[in-house]
């Protein structure tokens, strides 16, 4: 017996030590003598009929590469070259690396998992899969629930427990109002119905296409057991809820708690300790939503209206008031939400333009100047419920004002400027418009806009086939990308942006320079330090959550407060062009959001 637990130790020391020689090899930080060849690719793997590609960036120039799939059959077992083919040289320089490699394996389908091979320099990718249920739409919707305010699951406890007193409202500044609830907007504690209508709107839309789909393990506070409700309607119902108190009246409409006074402390929620005037860890500010500039302290918003706020609002109640009525039997609050978003759509109606962020004492704030596309989406979605032909006729009208999404094709734009970046009103829209005609035209929007990030991508030539522009929160617009091509596809059957579209998700799981996902805990390689409170501080991984993504260097180079806190490990992988650090004091492009994530469910939603 004690020769056979000595041979088992020494099995498990050896494998082990394998593994970690093998993740070294594959995986030197920088200042090490770094392999070669880099393989780049789709982290969680591929549905049975993707396309499949992989690029490798190589230091050394080769006149051919040719690699193999090999599929394993566990972690034991024999391993199986099931395709093999040479690498297609691209052709197109990247940062460091003169030569690039495309490996395009779209002919393995059969479901399992895989790796692929370099075989004339040793070099392997990390496993993948090919199969059906691989997109875990669950890490995404837990991350959403551990930004909840109020009472926050992840961390078990209460806080911002005195939100707020009002500033700009029709009351007397400083009024007390109960807006508890909802959830932090990224790393930051601040409240937006800004990005909040648009999470709320995402999880709504991925769960009514696919109903079946999603399960009931927590309750209403997000912690373990079944309520009868869907998780990913429980998260929703946590915002909505906050959203019903940010219109306490017909006439009302509040639209931020809190403002960049946040980012003087580095503290856990709880302990919460800034002063915005009514003592330190007391209450915050909320801000009504007045459409005109606003700014308490040394910098102001230039909004210029409400209906990008009221139509997101109307859409996500009208949703709400469906999916509470006919899926869960719950009249009451179907009831409650029609009424709140009717209320509000004619506030939108009232007050055109758009609301923006309000700063304070710094100049960042998100700049929304697009709301015709928010209008749309609400009567769209009331249209939907109520059938009142006025709703129908609004939405034709705001859906030709809108057009194409308009970030599409551009190199740059201000931080949010056309927000959200994806219109769901045109798909809303589509589904009950009255004349086959109007839907074609709504159906060509989607086609243009794709068109012209597709034209972006083959002027810019880069061995991974992007067109988005790295602005801050890049990946944003990459999921608002995907999300636009899969339901493009889904409509018309056209498959003319597909690799477009795969190339784009596959960017985001860790087909970019420097072979990270952009999920913390959801992919191989994934972000180690993002730029979080709750991460840094309880020392937790806050999986699920998407980060800000990769910027031109030259924004990275102008924003404030950035100083990283380690050397960068990716530092091999920077190019002149784009950066990405993991790195806690990069909040630029290692910061996971809210509605960045919300915006990623939709795509995992879709291929499940």
């Amino acid at each position: 017996m004690k020769n056979r637990k000595q041979l088992l130790l020494f099995i498990l020391i050896s494998a082990t030590f394998s593994t970690y020689l093998w993740q070294c090899a594959l995986f030197q930080p920088a200042g090490t003598d770094e392999p070669k060849f880099h393989i780049r690719m789709n982290q969680l793997g591929f549905l049975p009929n993707d396309l499949k590609t992989a690029v490798v960036l190589s230091s050394e120039e080769v006149s051919t590469l040719p690699y193999q799939v090999v599929f394993q059959t566990g972690e034991n077992g024999a391993p199986e070259v099931v395709y093999s083919a040479e690498a297609a040289s691209l052709d197109k320089p990247y940062g460091n690396f003169n030569y690039t490699f495309e490996l395009d394996f779209s002919q393995v389908t059969e479901p399992g998992e895989y790796q692929v091979f370099l075989p004339d320099h040793g070099i392997q990718s990390h496993r993948f899969k090919i199969g059906t249920d691989i997109y875990p739409t669950d890490a995404l919707i837990g991350y959403i629930s551990q930004q909840r305010c109020d009472y926050n699951p992840f961390l078990d406890t209460l806080c911002h427990q005195h939100d707020g007193r009002t500033m700009y409202g029709p009351m007397p500044d400083s009024t007390y109002i109960d807006v508890r609830g909802g959830w932090h907007d990224a790393g930051d504690y601040l409240r937006y119905m800004l990005t909040s209508g648009n999470t709320i709107g995402r999880l709504l839309f991925t769960y009514r296409e696919n109903p079946e789909n999603w399960p009931d393990e927590k309750n209403a506070l997000g912690l373990p057991g079944e309520n009868g409700i869907p998780d990913i309607l429980d998260e929703a119902k946590w915002g909505l809820d906050w959203m019903l108190k940010m219109h306490p009246k017909p006439d009302q409409l509040f639209h931020q708690v809190a403002d960049d006074r946040d980012h003087m402390h580095w503290d856990l929620p709880q302990y919460d300790q800034s002063d915005y005037g009514w003592g330190p860890g007391e209450s915050r500010v909320v801000y009504y939503a007045t459409g005109e500039p606003q700014g308490l302290l040394e910098y102001q918003n230039t909004s210029t209206g409400i209906a990008n706020l009221a139509g997101r609002y109307a859409a996500v109640m009208a949703m709400a008031a469906d999916i509470w009525k006919h899926d869960l039997n719950d009249d009451g609050f179907a009831e409650k939400c029609l009424t709140a978003g009717e209320e509000v759509y004619a506030m939108g109606l009232a007050q055109p333009g758009c609301q923006e962020g309000t700063p304070c004492r710094s100049p960042y704030r998100y700049y929304e100047s697009t709301w015709h596309d928010d209008m749309e989406w609400g009567a769209a979605e009331l249209y939907r419920v109520t059938g009142k032909a006025e709703f129908l006729q609004d939405a034709k009208r705001f859906a030709l004002d809108a057009g194409v999404t308009e970030w599409m094709g551009q190199d740059t734009a201000r931080h949010y400027e056309y927000y959200p970046y994806m219109n769901l009103g045109h798909y809303a829209l589509a589904q009950v418009v009255d004349n086959p005609a109007f839907r074609d035209t709504l159906v060509n929007f989607y086609r243009a806009g794709l068109a012209r990030v597709q034209a972006r991508a083959e002027r810019l030539d880069s061995p991974f086939g992007y067109g988005i522009p790295f602005i801050w929160c890049s990946n944003n617009l990459a999921s608002a990308l995907v999300n636009q091509g899969l339901i493009y596809e889904k409509m018309t059957g056209d498959k003319s942006f597909r690799t477009l579209v795969t190339n784009t998700r596959d960017w985001m799981l860790g087909r970019n320079p420097w072979g990270v996902s952009q999920f913390v805990g959801v992919g191989r390689v994934t972000p180690q330090d993002p730029h979080s409170v709750i991460a840094d501080i309880t020392g937790r991984e806050i999986t699920g959550g998407m980060n800000d993504g990769p910027v031109y260097g030259s924004i990275y180079g102008q924003l404030k407060g950035i100083s990283l806190h380690d050397p960068d490990e990716y530092a091999p992988f920077q190019s002149d062009d784009v950066v990405f650090h993991d790195d806690l004091g990069d909040y630029s492009t290692n910061e996971p959001t809210l509605d960045g994530t919300a915006e990623a469910v939709v795509f995992f939603g879709l291929l499940r």
